[in-house]
């Protein structure tokens, strides 16, 4: 083998290396370094030494595991995690009833203008988080809402959807709106994919629409909602944006509604980078558990299920 030949050689092999570099040097950059620096802060704090009041020499020492004591017995952080609870309660089940409800629609064959459903069933997906709170809250609002108008000129009883319980359902029903269509374009992907031929040996035998759906076309696409319940657990748990967008609309939400509106509250408001630090590890924590646990549970029925 000349020496050209041994370099051409070389540069083959090397290359899906050179292509990794950049991807690489983004995670290490923008994931990896921040989650490092997290935890270096989250077992760091501050002791202020001398006279006056906040006025003396600050100084970062060594905390051990105080704020994660801290952070576990904080009330406030307690009650965002199971107002967290509650909010998902209603988010997930109903987002993803919808979401394969309107898969099986759309993979049925007399649906008309299917392309045209699809696309508005995802637009909302597409509308930033952000943007889409600012629309609904002005919505749920009785000054400026077209909605109150109605009901006040019909004499109906108008609800206030921004305060007490309803506001779980107000929350909800953003999140709702803005989910379902890519965990439809998720499960509705996964029916295409299955055979026709099994369609047909089930109408040869007898099979309705009703019953190919509950018998073969859910069974085949479960994989697709255990991945559609994963993605839901996570951005559940991290909820932010559309608390934090709607707080300025109404007096019943907290600066530490949800958990990650605590983390923003300790590290920009009131200045405790290393509690915010320790808080956000927790939260990430019982991510990761929450959902590899639901992962392995699913898998092990999965597989029990291919033994029987």
């Amino acid at each position: 083998m000349t020496r050209a030949t041994r370099r051409k050689a070389y540069g083959v092999k090397s290359a899906p290396y050179v292509f990794l570099v950049p991807a690489t040097a983004l995670f290490l950059l923008f994931f990896a370094l921040p989650i490092g620096y997290a935890l270096y802060l989250s077992f760091r704090r501050t002791e202020v030494s001398g006279l006056g009041l906040g006025k003396g020499a600050r100084t970062e020492i060594w905390a051990g595991l105080a704020n994660y004591t801290e952070a576990l017995s904080d009330s406030e952080l307690l009650h965002g995690a199971l107002r967290i609870l509650g909010y998902g309660a209603i988010v997930v089940p109903v987002m993803l009833g919808l979401a394969l409800l309107f898969a099986l629609l759309l993979d049925t064959e007399r649906l008309r203008l299917r392309g045209f459903t699809r696309l508005a069933i995802f637009l909302p997906y597409a509308i930033p988080g952000v943007v889409a709170a600012l629309m609904w809250g002005f919505l749920y609002l009785p000054d400026v809402s077209p909605f109150y108008f109605l009901l006040d000129k019909a004499g109906l009883p108008q609800p206030g959807l921004l305060d007490g319980g309803p506001l779980y359902l107000a929350l909800a029903n953003i999140a709702v709106w803005g989910g379902t269509g890519f965990n439809m374009i998720v499960i509705y992907t996964s029916l295409r994919a299955i055979p026709a031929e099994i369609f047909e040996a089930a109408r040869l035998d007898g099979c309705s629409q009703w019953q190919i759906a509950l018998r073969i076309k859910i069974p085949m696409v479960a994989p697709s909602l255990v991945l559609t319940f994963f993605f839901s657990i996570i951005a559940t748990l991290q909820v932010f944006n559309e608390p934090t967008t709607l707080k300025p609309l109404t007096n019943s939400l907290s600066s530490t509604w949800s958990p990650l509106m605590k983390v923003y509250q300790d590290a920009f408001v009131n200045n405790d980078i290393y509690a915010a630090a320790a808080q956000a590890v927790i939260i990430a924590v019982a991510t990761l558990t929450l959902s590899f646990g639901f992962l392995k549970a699913a898998n092990s029925r999965t597989k029990q299920g291919d033994h029987q």
